[in-house]
């Protein structure tokens, strides 16, 4: 879900870390330095050096990313960054511009100006008397993103990147059009981002001009959903900063990592098929979190794993990295549904060579029995039709699970039975999936708007339904997303529905499911018309990325215990509460989805600072009615130390006509118990494509 704590890289206002402390001594911080860009520009970053870095210059280690060093992720970057100090590292965390007390304005994420800001830190730091001139950058989210925008541009210092939950497609992947359709939830992120970005500096690090700094974010910050919305194709707006346009522009190697549960689980797959560059990936049953500090586990010693790879490329040790296999992927067993982070079942699997093709593609075809190995006998030409209440959708679970609140995909009987639903028997042996499975359609519409959704499920003896994968294909976009192809109503298309990469094996004994419905919500914002589809079954199919046996070997326990640095000194004096619940008014049909988070209150011990965060996001629709979609979005932030108290509040609601969708927004800002500056905007976007 979006927005829970802090931003898209797990972190929340009083959580603490789970991974195994371990000493960190010798270790300098300095709070804040500052970063000139060449625009005049100054960054706001904090240091981790080792304690001899003035006597032996160390490597450094970049964290780019907007989301507060000093409070909203002060916790996670310490566990991190001085981890690797205390082991011969010197670490730089810079907050972008216009966030934490860093000078400037952030007016999109991921532009151009961002990248030369991340260009120019990584010069920065190669050029620092505590630094020997070698630089790597990680991240998590928008710090993966950015770290391999920046390998693209090849800077000279930069010799090694670890992208963790990354993506390398602004358009498909990012938080704008996932997977194939608008996501409701995604849209929050538009909501909340623009909150994140009026959050104000802290006068202890700014002086006085922190007022004017904050009122210039008040004033000149955008409403970014707005200009997301505005570009429903896939246009200049997502092709700048997609890495997908041009692999060979990255000759750093690289290290992906990502988990199954994760919004972005294709990238590591993408990575390793399509650099000419060093590259290793592993995924394992993660969210979108560090896998030492977040589940589903289990978790894994990352830190460990990460400082391999910095011995190997930033210092040149000869210590095997480059003879590890390609991928390590965690093979998730069947297990019942299970919404919470827990532990998964499952092993580890070991790919020496992705270019071997270590999977194999098993056919399913649909029928009117289910799915089956055989193809429909001659002249069985069986029909389907598919017509799903627009509610549908809602256990597939969060767009982006971070924080544990039930964001894990529930019991998908609740919307199979809403779906067309195709199960193969029983199986009669363990069934391995790995990588990017496809569902090939041969469908017509009776409307010229609609949607299909393909769920692929592990179905136990009792019927319990668990969700392994999912893609949504808008069929107007169905020949690409760069352009609106009109559908014919009655005529029939082939298409393909492209799911999220997965690994899953299917015990003996349980069903494959395979569920196509018309809608997704709120995952994927229903399009205008409730069409019905017709699937010709006897043209369509499930295409399955099997793993094979000769390429995936038992890798046993691949990695150490999680480690980490102990947390920075903090008090929480609130703790986190989050509440999920799902309402049905039968009056009316509206049924309403709602998660509320209140992040808590926590306090840093040495800079007296008090922070925290919470946010409510409310999804309605009803029945029958695609144009009655209704989300909101609030996220409140507040800081104080002694007498100074603030606190910011950001409000977005979006509804829709069948030719518009309607932005409400607003911002307040509070000073003490006065509201000091308030904004509004009310913004009318035409439907191009949802």
């Amino acid at each position: 879900m979006l927005g829970l704590g802090d931003g898209r890289d797990g972190a929340t206002a009083a959580g603490t870390p789970a991974a195994g402390h371990v000493p960190v001594d010798d270790v300098e911080v300095v709070d804040t330095v500052w970063i000139p860009m060449s625009d005049g520009v100054r960054l706001a970053a904090k240091l981790w050096l080792p304690s001899d870095a003035a006597r032996r210059p160390a490597p450094g280690v970049l964290e780019f990313i907007p989301y507060r060093r000093r409070d909203a992720v002060a916790v996670r970057d310490h566990v991190n960054h001085a981890y690797f100090a205390a082991r011969g590292y010197a670490c730089v965390r810079p907050d972008m511009r216009g966030h934490g007390d860093s000078e400037g304005l952030m007016l999109d994420e991921y532009s151009p100006r961002e990248q030369q800001d991340a260009l120019e830190v990584i010069a920065w730091i190669a050029a620092q008397p505590w630094c020997d001139g070698n630089v790597g950058m990680m991240g998590l989210s928008w710090g993966a993103i950015s770290a391999l925008q920046a390998a693209a541009k090849r800077p000279p210092a930069l010799k090694a990147v670890i992208a963790v939950g990354g993506s390398v497609d602004r358009y498909y992947d990012d938080g704008g059009y996932l997977v194939g359709g608008y996501p409701g939830q995604g849209l929050g992120w538009g909501g909340v981002m623009f909150g994140y970005c009026i959050r104000p500096p802290d006068p202890a690090v700014v002086g006085t001009d922190w007022r004017d700094m904050w009122l210039a974010r008040l004033e000149q910050t955008p409403m970014f959903a707005e200009k997301w919305l505005t570009h429903q194709l896939r246009d200049e707006t997502w092709v700048q900063g997609s890495v997908c346009e041009d692999y060979a522009a990255i000759e750093t190697p690289v290290l992906a990592v990502s988990g199954w549960n994760d919004c972005w689980p294709n990238t590591v797959i993408r990575l390793l098929a399509n650099l000419d560059a060093p590259c290793r990936g592993i995924s394992g049953p993660w969210g979108h979190v560090y896998p030492h500090l977040g589940g589903p586990g289990p978790q894994v010693g990352f830190l460990q794993e990460a400082m391999r790879w910095w011995d190997r490329w930033l210092r040149g040790a000869d210590n095997g990295v480059t003879d590890d296999p390609a991928f390590l992927g965690f093979l998730i067993d069947s297990h019942r549904p299970d919404a919470h982070p827990t532990d998964r079942p499952g092993r580890w699997v070991a790919v020496p060579r992705w270019s071997d093709r270590p999977v194999a593609t098993r056919t399913l075809h649909l029928g009117a029995g289910g799915l089956s190995a055989a193809p429909p006998a001659a002249g069985d030409t069986p029909t389907v039709a598919v017509n799903s209440p627009v509610a549908t959708g809602l256990a597939t679970g969060e767009y982006m699970p971070i924080a544990g609140l039930a964001e894990l995909p529930q019991d998908q009987r609740a919307d199979d039975i809403r779906s067309a639903c195709f199960d193969t028997a029983p199986l009669d042996d363990r069934l391995e999936i790995l990588g990017t499975p496809c569902v090939h359609l041969r469908l017509a519409s009776d409307a010229p708007t609609a949607l299909v959704a393909a769920r692929l499920c592990d179905v136990a003896p009792d019927g319990a339904s668990t969700l392994i994968s999912f893609g949504i294909l808008n069929l107007q976009l169905r020949d690409g997303r760069h352009a609106v192809r009109p559908i014919e109503p009655g005529r029939f298309y082939d298409v393909t529905v492209r799911l999220n990469d997965v690994g899953h094996a299917v015990a003996a004994g349980r069903r494959l499911r395979l569920a196509l419905s018309t809608n997704l919500w709120p995952m994927a914002w229903p399009v205008p018309d409730d069409a019905t589809l017709t699937v010709d079954c006897a043209a369509s199919r499930l295409a399955l990325p099997v793993l094979t046996a000769a390429a995936g070997r038992d890798a046993g326990a691949p990695f150490g215990p999680p480690e980490s640095a102990a947390p920075p000194p903090h008090v929480v004096c609130r703790p986190p509460r989050a509440s999920r619940r799902v309402t049905r008014d039968l009056a009316t049909g509206e049924t309403v989805f709602e998660v509320a988070h209140d992040g808590g209150l926590m306090r840093f011990t040495d800079s007296g600072l008090e922070y925290g965060a919470d946010n409510v996001q409310r999804y309605a629709v009803r029945d029958g009615d695609p144009l009655s979609a209704r989300i909101e979005y609030r996220a409140d932030f507040a800081f104080r130390r002694d007498d100074w108290r603030v606190r910011t509040e950001s409000r977005l609601v979006v509804t829709c006509d069948r030719d518009h969708f309607f932005l409400d927004g607003r911002i307040d800002a509070f000073e003490g118990e006065e509201a000091g500056f308030g904004r509004d905007w009310t913004v009318k976007v035409p439907r191009v494509a949802y």
